[in-house]
């Protein structure tokens, strides 16, 4: 004779995110990097977290849920252990936020069903996010098109500034390369640490496209001066990480090269998230969008690019409590 149990179960679906830029790799009056940044409804990382006798992981990026958990742990003693199934994840050192959205999710996760309740903005302290952006952080919280301020003398994440909500009809086209992974890890570190000095004027100039042109315009669902400011940011920061990327502001050129055909078809704005090697690129509705991917699907294959046309997200992960029946002896 079997009986039946129950377990509790919390499911998480983090979004992605863009990382569209800094604001001040300068950094003399107290405040450096800054971000500028937006949620994204696909890809996401989706994971399931149960009770268990000891600390497991299986599925894709196991291994990072293993050392989210291993970070969560050295600050909080958690009782007992935690079984992780990771069923979906954001394409790692992509560009596109992986390592926060995993760390998050499984550190919020763990902490639900232990019944501690934190902030994300402490979650990601605690697992080592946040360090020189608050981007991946607020998108997991809220969602929608990020502006932060940038580290100063706390260890803390730095502060969001700006949250906006991305307009709904607005779509993001997307240039992956799936055999290529952008900067990372300790490398990232010493690329930042080789950086050329930012003159001040230039962060102000970028301080300023932000302020005055890309979060009006977007609140204002004018995308012709959002894109422009996009762009324009893009080019500055681009050409100051050039020395860092192969003299070039784009990490893979082949994804430059699709971009710009996509912004000569009618997209607006372009860039390079992060360290890339995905770039980006706004159009103003699904249907500008899908004529412009099928466009350049054929041109981005032949070169082993990938195109995906994704919306923004002006929500934070879903987190779900599922109650899961087992049968036993």
């Amino acid at each position: 004779m079997r009986d039946r149990a129950e377990t509790t179960a919390i499911r998480v679906v983090a979004p992605a995110r863009l990382h569209l830029g800094f604001l001040d790799l300068n950094g003399d009056i107290g405040r450096m990097f800054g971000s500028i940044g937006l949620a994204i409804n696909t890809p996401v990382t989706e994971i399931v977290v149960r009770r268990s006798a000891v600390d497991h992981a299986s599925g894709i990026e196991a291994d990072r849920a293993t050392t989210a958990l291993g970070k969560l742990r050295h600050w909080i003693d958690l009782p007992g252990g935690f079984d992780v199934t990771v069923e979906r994840a954001i394409p790692a050192h992509a560009g596109l936020g992986s390592g926060t959205q995993i760390a998050l999710a499984v550190a919020t996760a763990a902490l639900a069903l232990s019944r501690d309740r934190r902030s994300s903005e402490l979650i990601g302290s605690l697992t080592h996010r946040g360090q020189r952006s608050a981007i991946g952080i607020a998108a997991f919280e809220q969602g929608g098109f990020i502006v932060d301020g940038g580290k100063g003398v706390s260890e803390e994440p730095p502060p969001v500034l700006i949250r906006a909500p991305f307009p709904e009809d607005w779509r993001v086209i997307l240039v992956l390369d799936p055999s290529a992974t952008g900067v990372h890890g300790d490398r990232e570190t010493r690329a930042f640490a080789a950086l050329p000095p930012m003159p001040r004027a230039t962060a102000a100039h970028l301080c300023h496209l932000v302020l005055m042109q890309a979060a009006p315009a977007l609140i204002e669902i004018d995308i012709a001066r959002f894109g422009a400011a996009i762009t324009e940011i893009q080019h500055i920061v681009g050409e100051h990480f050039a020395a860092a990327q192969g003299g070039s502001a784009w990490s893979n050129p082949k994804v430059g090269q699709i971009i710009q055909k996509l912004q000569e078809r009618g997209a607006r704005g372009q860039g390079q998230s992060s360290w890339g090697p995905t770039g980006f690129a706004f159009a103003e509705s699904e249907k500008l969008a899908s004529t412009l991917y099928h466009s350049l699907v054929e041109d981005a294959k032949a070169q082993g690019l990938e195109l995906m046309i994704v919306a923004g997200r002006n929500a934070g992960a879903r987190i779900e409590t599922q109650t899961i029946a087992e049968i036993g002896q």
